[in-house]
């Protein structure tokens, strides 16, 4: 998944009930309340008549199409299953191991279809550079949700974190402390990222790690493009993605990865232990969106307003995400404290790109990340 992350008026208009169209030429459906108000422009559930003519909306159509997101990724799927059990939509997931850019694609090679993804789940360069596909829209806890987490109208919000972690099978390998000691002969042919950093939120993000564990900014990338480049000239970066197949067979022996990814790996493959490096850690969140041309589009509100819960956030922490709403959760003594205490608290010296940085980077990978690794 792609790296993967002002003011507007809530609309609030009044729907006595709801009916649901029939489906178009093309296969999307589009759902309105009595009073005129159309799900795909509906900007808070407010604006459609409330969270439950909301919810009855997303009933009648009955299905969610979502995109990229794994089972074993922040815990989805068990978020997916508490969705589907609590409002009894159908929920179609394509392609679980795709990326971000992946996604955005999807939404533009099936627009007008039924198959389109409703909603997304984006790294920040993706993000950033997709709003154009976007429908804002601000959930019932938007103050829940602090402001820098956030574009200002909805059009994307940020949902969980993880800091970028080296996972590594311990049969086979000694615990890396540092950068440079990846970099030796007992790493040979071991070490991946999760896709391509200018695709892939995850491969992204460990590029920003690098950058910062040698020495750099995030304003500037090019210092963990040269560190990859060392690895590969070293023999020792292995250009294969790694999947929790290719963890349990021993193909990707080392892998840079959320923490959150690489613990759920840590649960399920013997050996697979789990380090962050000293120093600098990076954090960085992904992002929630709605398809503007959404097929489902009550459905695809619906699944926001789930998403920001406490109970899908919770589900998040459970896997090692940190959700955004976690101060807010903290205060309201919603959050799962058994969660929390064996999460942790993020690093304390840690460092998140700003809009400009993400911008900048994704950039600079785009003209020098092919080369340095090809």
């Amino acid at each position: 998944m792609f790296l993967r992350r002002k003011p507007t008026a809530v609309l609030a208009i009044a729907a006595l009930a709801l009916t649901l169209t029939a489906c178009t030429s093309s296969g999307s459906s589009s759902s309105t309340s009595s009073s005129g108000t159309d799900a795909a422009t509906a900007t808070s559930a407010a604006g459609f008549g409330g969270l439950d003519a909301l919810v009855d909306a997303a009933k009648k159509e009955g299905t969610l199409n979502v995109i990229a997101l794994p089972d074993n990724w922040a815990n989805y799927g068990k978020i997916i299953a508490a969705f589907k059990d609590k409002y009894g939509l159908t929920v179609n997931s394509a392609n679980p191991e795709g990326s971000s850019a992946d996604e955005i694609k999807a939404a533009e090679d099936n627009k007008g279809q039924d198959t389109a993804p409703d909603v997304f789940d984006l790294g920040t360069a993706v993000a950033l550079a997709s709003t154009t596909n976007f429908a804002p829209y601000k959930v019932e806890n938007w103050d829940d949700i602090p402001a820098d987490n956030k574009e200002a109208s909805g059009l994307w919000v940020n949902d969980y974190t993880g800091s970028m972690s080296v996972g590594y099978n311990s049969a086979k390998y000694p615990e890396p402390t540092s950068l440079d000691d990846l970099l030796s002969a007992d790493f040979k042919g071991a070490v991946a990222i999760n896709g391509d950093p200018t695709q892939s939120g995850a491969a992204f993000a460990a590029v920003g790690l690098a950058t910062v564990q040698s020495g750099g900014t995030l304003d500037d990338f090019q210092p963990g493009i040269d560190y990859f480049q060392k690895l590969n000239k070293a023999g020792n970066f292995l250009t294969v993605n790694p999947t929790p197949a290719t963890i349990a067979s021993g193909e990707t022996g080392v892998v840079f990865d959320w923490s959150y990814t690489n613990l759920a790996a840590a649960a399920t493959v013997d050996g697979w232990k789990v380090t962050t490096l000293p120093g600098v850690a990076y954090t960085s969140y992904y992002n929630q969106a709605i398809n503007k041309d959404a097929p489902h589009p009550a459905a695809a509100r619906l699944w926001q307003e789930f998403i920001f819960s406490p109970e899908a956030q919770n589900l998040y922490l459970a896997a090692g995400a940190y959700p955004v709403t976690l101060d807010a959760m903290i205060a309201a003594k919603t959050v799962d404290q058994t969660a929390l205490d064996a999460v942790g608290e993020l690093p304390a010296d840690r460092v998140t790109p700003t809009t400009e940085q993400s911008d900048a980077a994704n950039a600079l990978l785009a003209q020098n990340w092919a080369s340095a690794v090809g």
